[in-house]
């Protein structure tokens, strides 16, 4: 009796070895690394929020006021931008022109545009400027960098 319990489980561990479900593969050093696989969720800004509309806000300057900020984004991937030099300018100059969604569909970037930050990551109602290199502001004043839906 004791045999046939020590043989079951002998092979039960047999088969449980056997069975492993990790993958390791090596290079010419006979190092061995474990491969990874990255998990995507197919839902993102573009395709699950409702982003066309009308943001504002107003932006830090470090030369005046701040910038008053109405950015209208169109369902036709077109923009307009409309900003003011607050204690500078009384009028609200406009940019025009088309926009395109980055690969993961979270951040737009305003064609057309010089010598100002062009991208903004796109959350739920909301707009924040990213830096000139398509990055997130941090520092004291990153919160300021947010335009909100007008509804």
């Amino acid at each position: 009796m004791k045999t046939k319990i020590l043989t079951l489980a002998g092979i039960s561990i047999f088969f449980m070895a056997c069975n492993s479900d990790q993958k390791v593969s090596s290079n010419s050093d006979s190092t061995q690394k474990t491969e990874k696989t990255a998990i995507y969720d197919s839902h993102n800004a573009q395709n699950s929020l409702d982003w066309a509309g009308t943001y504002k806000g107003v932006i830090p300057c470090a030369d005046c006021e701040g910038i008053q900020t109405e950015l209208t984004l169109n369902p036709d991937m077109t923009y307009i931008l409309k900003t003011n030099y607050m204690g500078k300018d009384t009028h609200f100059p406009e940019d025009r022109g088309n926009f395109k969604w980055d690969n993961t569909g979270s951040k737009v970037e305003l064609i057309g545009l010089k010598d100002q930050s062009n991208t903004f990551f796109v959350g739920e109602n909301i707009l924040k400027q990213l830096d000139m290199d398509g990055e997130q502001i941090t520092g004291p004043l990153a919160d300021k960098y947010v335009l909100k839906k007008a509804m």
